[in-house]
């Protein structure tokens, strides 16, 4: 980068953050199935607010919940993302970044990726999925293995019989398994496209399979905030789509979702379920991420509105007609928490206060003064829906001067019924299992 780019960016940093507005509200009034949604802050200058990424020193790491205790299942791993469990109890961890892009003279390209870089996201991707396997159960993995690299970012995995599926920036792959493989060395086998391109603004795709294996649903991001480039760019994205595992044949299952990331089935209601990273820009109070239920056919307000018919006036042409059926969100998670990560706890060896409900991995803001999010929650149900505020499960990922020790991603429960999350600035699998 040269010097008067970087003298731009300084400055415009700085001048970002002197005039960086603040919450006006806890968290947990963004919080639950009613959030405060206060008027909008639509200032000229954003308010960004970095916590610089600077990994877990000697001796540190997060604190488990009371009755519940954290060891590093797995460290020295190159920026981890995604976890997937094998019924054999191998754990597959998606080593990740953004695919690259082509170079952008424009300064907010330039801004958002100074912003990454400083936290923690400007590594280049290994574009690999790792295979862990703790053979004498104490709770650390003592056999690595590379099952998989030369992948295009990838992120979600499935498994369903013996045929792996793995969801690359732009497409989702299809590998042969046998239990117990360490390496696939066959290629792999496009099952079909995904909406990737070189903006392919938010790139991460994550997948599930149905409990039939006969289809698979994948998660497809935005390629803006709101839609600032133009809804051309936005064609088939901000979206989750069903995908027919036989012929690769594809629908849109449910629209209008900013950035869907992680995926769970609810097993009470049979209903799939997701965490949306809500729009930017409105202020550190708006807009909260949320966890919903997914409705066949549903539209859920991107970029036109948002939790129903809160109406986003920056999006032009407005369309009523759409924010006349958008459908509102069942929880929400807190203003910019970067709620990603998912997994329903049935199975789960945890105390009893965690066995019915959504554990979230929160990765953290960066558009709220002071942070939000930074660890993994829990939000408890009852009848197939939340029912309670959340409770904290995995903390301390930032530090006293605001610094990230860690940023919590992939959320999966191993065979044992321990979490495991995903850290990737720390770059450790972490495990929280119950007091002996």
């Amino acid at each position: 980068m040269n010097l008067p780019t970087l003298l731009l960016l300084s400055t415009v940093t700085v001048a970002l953050t002197a005039c960086a507005e603040v919450a006006q509200l806890p968290v947990s009034a963004g919080t639950g199935p009613t959030p405060t949604l206060p008027a909008p802050n639509t200032g000229f200058i954003p308010t960004v607010n970095i916590a610089p990424a600077v990994g877990w020193p000697a001796g540190t790491m997060p604190q488990a919940a009371s009755g519940t205790r954290v060891v590093a299942f797995a460290s020295g791993l190159d920026h981890p993302r995604w976890i997937h469990v094998l019924p054999n109890g191998d754990v597959l961890v998606a080593e990740s970044n953004a695919p690259a892009k082509p170079t952008s003279w424009n300064p907010m390209d330039w801004i958002a990726g100074y912003v990454m870089k400083k936290a923690g996201a400007g590594v280049p991707s290994a574009n690999r999925i790792t295979l862990l396997r703790d053979t004498n159960g104490d709770g650390v993995a003592d056999v690595r293995s590379v099952l998989l690299e030369g992948l295009n970012s990838p992120f979600g995995m499935a498994l369903v019989g013996n045929t792996l599926y793995v969801a690359n920036a732009d497409a989702v792959v299809r590998f042969p398994y046998t239990t117990g493989d360490l390496r696939i060395t066959a290629p792999g086998v496009q099952v079909t496209s995904l909406p990737g391109g070189p903006r392919n603004h938010h790139w991460t795709k994550s997948i599930i399979a149905s409990p039939d294996g006969k289809r698979l649903y994948a998660t497809v991001g935005s390629n803006s905030n709101v839609a600032e480039n133009g809804l051309e760019a936005e064609e088939g994205r901000a979206a989750v789509w069903e995908i027919d595992t036989a012929s690769g044949q594809k629908r849109l299952f449910a629209s209008g979702l900013r950035n869907p990331v992680g995926l769970a089935w609810e097993p009470q209601s049979g209903a799939l379920w997701t965490v949306v990273n809500e729009r930017d820009e409105l202020g550190s109070d708006l807009v909260p991420d949320y966890m919903t239920s997914l409705r066949d056919g549903g539209f859920y307000g991107w970029p036109y509105s948002y939790f129903g018919d809160h109406v986003d006036t920056r999006v032009k042409p407005q369309r009523p007609d759409l924010v006349a059926k958008a459908i509102a969100p069942d929880y929400a998670l807190g203003p910019h928490t970067a709620s990603l990560g998912l997994a329903f706890s049935k199975g789960t060896s945890l105390p009893a206060a965690y066995a019915n409900g959504m554990f979230i991995g929160q990765h953290g803001s960066w558009n709220r003064k002071p942070h939000s999010g930074y660890k993994v929650i829990f939000v408890p149900f009852e009848g197939g829906k939340p029912a309670g505020a959340p409770l904290d499960v995995l903390t301390g990922f930032l530090s006293a001067e605001g610094t990230a020790y860690g940023r919590p991603v992939g959320v999966a429960l191993d065979k044992q019924g321990a979490l495991l999350v995903a850290d990737d600035v720390g770059n450790l699998i972490w495990r929280v299992s119950s007091k002996p």
